[in-house]
């Protein structure tokens, strides 16, 4: 057996599977969103980037996508510290929870946000009494961005945390630094990494979100409209070549996010 694993023809045949699955399942559908943004030309593709109802969905959806990645790397953060220091009772299902927003479904996370803070609810009520609403208006798709996105910073700083060795920590008390300047000199910058890396990756799917945001959105241009409800109005308009010229925009921004957090990932490695 390991013998045919080290022939040539086998590795070949290993590799051009794993290059072929990886074509046809990311290459092949990334590349026809871009064919298909610039089917109608490029005075279409400029005209469709430029509509204003367009471009201040894009604004928009950075703009609450870049504040539910902060909410999520401070709140992240905090709990990837207290699952990884603290032992307690009901620790490893809080752990397991972690993880619930991989699971579940997004539309129905939409819905339980819906349920739980729309006009109907106790806190919805609540809220209207105080004199606002939280669904259909833009705090509702914060946070149902924070909710589909809570994972990434929470298991990006965990392991670091982990492979922390303690004696820094002592060597840094022992030559008497105070409990804060240990974590902001010693503990903090091991931890940067996968803050960073976390925040990126939490950013990066934030304004890609759509099953939840549909939900609770209330879709008003300027306002309550997002990049990815807009590109499904497009669609449903039958406008395909105006939904996927912003849908490239959304892609490169992306690309640019996965960078930036690949080179992190890099200067951590040579560390």
């Amino acid at each position: 057996m390991t013998a045919l694993i080290r022939h040539k023809g086998w590795k070949w045949g290993f590799r051009s599977t794993i290059l072929l699955y990886f074509g046809v399942l990311v290459v092949l559908p990334v590349l026809g969103v871009y064919v298909q943004s610039f089917s109608a030309g490029w005075e279409h593709f400029a005209a469709s980037l430029l509509d204003p109802i367009a471009w201040k969905a894009v604004l928009l959806t950075l703009k609450l996508g870049f504040i539910s990645a902060l909410i999520n790397i401070v709140v992240g953060t905090m709990v990837a510290w207290v699952l990884t220091r603290y032992r307690f009772p009901g620790r490893t299902l809080l752990n397991s929870l972690v993880d619930l927003p991989f699971a579940l479904p997004t539309a129905v996370g939409g819905l339980m946000i819906l349920l739980l803070l729309g006009p109907g609810s106790l806190i919805g009520q609540v809220a209207e009494g105080l004199g606002f609403e939280i669904v259909f208006h833009q705090p509702a798709i914060v946070i149902a961005m924070v909710f589909v996105t809570f994972p990434f910073v929470i298991r990006a700083v965990q392991p670091l945390l982990e492979e922390l060795e303690p004696s820094q920590e002592e060597a840094a008390y022992t030559m008497g630094a105070s409990k804060a300047r240990t974590f902001f000199r010693v503990i903090l910058p091991s931890m940067s990494p996968g803050i960073i890396s976390g925040g990126m990756l939490a950013l990066s799917r934030a304004i890609a979100e759509f099953g939840a945001v549909v939900l609770v959105a209330g879709n008003i241009p300027g306002r309550t409209l997002v990049a990815s409800v807009f590109i499904y109005g497009e669609i449903e308009s039958d406008n395909p070549a105006g939904a996927a010229a912003v849908s490239v925009l959304l892609l490169t921004l992306s690309f640019i996010v996965l960078w930036i957090m690949n080179r992190v990932q890099q200067r951590r490695g040579r560390t």
